[in-house]
């Protein structure tokens, strides 16, 4: 009885494809998404984040408004 199985080279690379999406959703859902966050202080978190440099005002405004409207935040 033969083991192999054939398929075209195609398909295979589709597969690969597929596997690593499948691979890269696993890892996501695996990390726990609603863990609090560690950080509970609004204003210390918007001077961190504005710190970095990489976020625009609107975006800054944005993520304070919904801080303001979380719980986890103080």
């Amino acid at each position: 009885m033969d083991s192999m199985v054939h398929i075209p080279k195609t398909e295979y690379q589709r597969l690969k494809r597929v596997v690593k999406r499948y691979q890269l959703l696993r890892g996501i859902f695996a990390a726990d998404a609603f863990e609090e966050p560690p950080v509970k202080n609004r204003n210390a978190v918007l001077k961190q984040v504005r710190a970095t440099g990489k976020y625009n005002e609107a975006f800054l405004k944005s993520l304070e408004e919904g801080m303001k409207e979380s719980r986890l935040f103080s």
